[in-house]
């Protein structure tokens, strides 16, 4: 087995606004913030990154979050030459260039795995075979690395066959991660939830070099579709609505407006009576006109 890759704005909530040019007094090293460091990392700093990322992800950063941003950025910084995040920021602001993507990959969180909240593959499964002859279209818009979309298309392979008509849209805004999902190669250990006969089934070892690793099989590849997508934005490039989405454990990073606005947004791509999977920590009932509660962080479109 070949492990080698083959990877194949509109109105947004406005965010408060830091002004680039610094003030003395807020700008000053505050503790620990500028102790020990390779760069000065100031409050002023960390509220320009907040501002920045609000307004490009609509992420909202809480104040607990100054050593995660300062270890992630200060990687750009290296990267692009910059001696102070004063200068990397102002340079971000005045370009409108390739940056803007590492700068959002660095500050987004994948955590993943396979068939994680395994409760929800058994209501999909359910759901799946209730209409077993449909045309199914889903969307996993937090794809990461791939374990969810992959869990996904296993479980509709069991639920309705290989031939049944099926079609994912796996999406996420962190782009190296989607370029990792593309390629399905994983570490054999992160597969150790899976059953031995599910992993005979779906994915192809690697031998030699490879050893140790393994690869999604082409047929589950194939009916995936990795993009890009902002949940914040309104150029979703959807022209079919989807009967199921897979929205989990995103909602958290951000605040109530914009979690009202993306929610808005996805009950209009998805189909009256289509399903919402959401995060084990999410709760939309104050949504109850756009989505009603069906199970355990599931959702039914109104």
């Amino acid at each position: 087995m070949a492990l080698s890759p083959s990877v194949s704005s509109p109105a947004r909530p406005a965010a408060p606004r830091v002004d680039p040019a610094y003030n003395a007094a807020a700008a000053a090293p505050s503790g620990p913030l500028a102790q020990g460091r390779e760069f000065v990392w100031t409050n002023a700093d960390f509220a320009r990154v907040q501002a920045l990322i609000y307004q490009r992800a609509g992420i909202s950063l809480h104040d607990g979050k100054h050593a995660m941003v300062y270890s992630r950025l200060s990687r750009r910084l290296r990267d692009t030459g910059h001696t102070s995040f004063h200068d990397y920021l102002g340079w971000l602001e005045t370009h409108d260039g390739p940056e803007w993507q590492e700068f959002v990959n660095a500050l987004t969180t994948n955590l993943t795995a396979f068939f994680r909240e395994q409760h929800h593959f058994e209501i999909f499964a359910s759901h799946l075979r209730s209409k077993p002859s449909a045309n199914w279209r889903v969307w996993c818009n937090a794809a990461s690395t791939g374990e969810e979309p992959y869990s996904i298309v296993m479980t509709a392979f069991e639920a309705l066959g290989a031939n049944a008509s099926f079609k994912l849209t796996a999406s996420d805004i962190d782009s190296r991660v989607l370029a990792t999902a593309s390629q399905g190669v994983y570490r054999l250990d992160s597969l150790k939830g899976l059953s031995p006969e599910r992993l005979q089934k779906f994915f192809l070892r690697g031998k030699g070099g490879n050893v140790g690793m393994v690869r999604a099989k082409p047929e589950l590849r194939r009916v995936i579709d990795f993009m890009s997508v902002n949940l914040i934005r309104d150029d979703w490039p959807f022209k079919e609505p989807f009967d199921v989405v897979f929205c989990r454990n995103v909602m958290i990073y951000f605040d109530a407006p914009t979690q009202r606005r993306v929610l808005e947004r996805i009950h209009r791509v998805l189909k009256p009576g289509g399903m919402l999977f959401v995060g084990h920590a999410e709760n939309f009932s104050e949504s109850r006109d756009l989505f009603t509660l069906r199970g355990k962080t599931v959702y039914e479109r109104r």
